[in-house]
């Protein structure tokens, strides 16, 4: 397969559709490219354009090249992840993987742009979080949520704002920050340094103050992490969890029962703030983000030393503490509601607790001046209470 005849082909599917976030090369199924959220197949969905076996093995064979480490990834693990570039086009991050016996291709589409928190219209909340100079931030969420574009934005705010070296650990790169005020070393996973927690620790000696882990698969890169943290750094990394107390739970399963109380203590001591964030469908197309996002204060860090309990919840926390930004997913939800963002379907669709969602929609309504006593079930059949026969005494 020849560099053109892929280049052409990623480009005329680019241009083909909007809102391109990912390809997939699926045996049995034609090209599917998701645009803003769902799946289209391309060209069409003929008998014709079906892949074959071989048509998406000739594709992951040139992805691949002649890169021995991902052709042992593949071999050994099942997948391997790499990256693809169509100069003065796009950039890709590549997964190849084995499914049912053949090779599958997912491609994300990388953007060239250097996201900004104006730009995101990221809350005020986020320019609180980069004043952080040591601890841990995560940034957590499903694959596709958006926590890579999110973090460049705050990296991108404080290459422009602070005199610092920040040392990134990726894979892959996704966006190429040039040298504002700060200085940027930028590393990749497999070209630059073996794993991540070889990575990180060589880090901690490069004499950064900002260190960016593009994500802690394992129980050694947490605890190089949390050590960094505790060592006058700042860290800033993502895991794949959905909400504040989930991201707790995924960090302490890292390490074994006889360790919690150590890494509760660590985590009471480092963790700054927690991000989880989820795209929703908007009125109109396309998607916004909704963020839950807790901070660290006297009742966090009581909650992390003795773990939620009756009177105790990370919930409970966020909620209390709205003034500063901090909210729940179904406050965020609230908000976006209220802000005609998205429908009262979706907020009830992506509800963490939809009893809670349903007094706040009604609160929202109320304070908009919306009556719903003629709507629906609620109407009051006046004339019925009117035909009412009266009873003789």
């Amino acid at each position: 397969m020849q560099q053109n005849s892929v280049d052409t082909l990623l480009s005329t599917i680019l241009q083909s559709h909007e809102g391109v976030s990912d390809l997939f090369f699926i045996v049995g199924k034609p090209l599917q490219v998701e645009s803003h959220g769902e799946l289209q197949s391309w060209p069409d969905d003929s008998e014709a354009s079906i892949l074959t076996p071989a048509q998406v093995e000739e594709v992951a064979s040139y992805l691949i090249g002649s890169i021995d480490r991902l052709k042992v990834d593949l071999r050994d693990n099942g997948s391997c992840d790499c990256s693809y570039a169509i100069e003065g086009c796009a950039r890709f991050r590549v997964n190849v993987f084995r499914q049912n016996g053949n090779h599958a291709i997912v491609m994300r589409k990388l953007n060239t742009a250097i996201p900004t928190m104006d730009g995101l219209k990221l809350q005020p909340v986020f320019r609180e979080i980069i004043k952080e100079k040591t601890g841990i931030v995560f940034v957590t969420g499903a694959t596709g949520s958006g926590k890579t574009t999110t973090l460049a934005a705050m990296l991108n705010e404080l290459n422009y704002t602070s005199k610092i070296h920040i040392v990134t650990l990726e894979d892959p790169i996704e966006f190429m920050h040039t040298h504002q005020k700060a200085a940027f070393s930028q590393r990749e996973l497999g070209r630059d340094f073996p794993n991540f927690a070889s990575g990180l620790r060589a880090a901690m000696r490069q004499a950064p103050k900002v260190i960016l882990v593009g994500e802690i698969r394992d129980r050694e890169t947490m605890d190089i992490a949390l050590t960094a943290a505790e060592t006058g750094h700042i860290v800033y990394s993502t895991l794949h969890t959905i909400n504040a107390g989930q991201t707790i739970n995924r960090i302490l399963g890292f390490f074994t029962k006889d360790e919690e109380e150590l890494v509760r203590e660590r985590l009471a001591q480092t963790l700054r703030y927690i991000v989880c964030q989820k795209l929703v469908p908007k009125i109109g197309g396309g998607r916004t983000m909704v963020n839950e996002i807790m901070g660290s204060n006297m009742r966090t860090r009581e909650t992390l030393l003795m773990g939620e309990g009756e009177n105790r919840s990370y919930a409970e926390i966020m909620e209390a503490s709205g003034p500063y930004g901090w909210k729940t997913f179904d406050m965020a939800l609230i908000d976006c509601f209220t802000n005609n963002l998205i429908t009262e379907e979706t907020a009830n669709l992506y509800a963490t607790s939809k009893s809670k969602l349903r007094a706040g929609i009604d609160r929202a309504k109320k304070l908009a001046g919306i009556d719903e006593t003629n709507t629906g079930s609620l109407k009051l059949q006046t004339a019925g209470f009117m035909a009412i026969p009266q009873t003789k005494g």
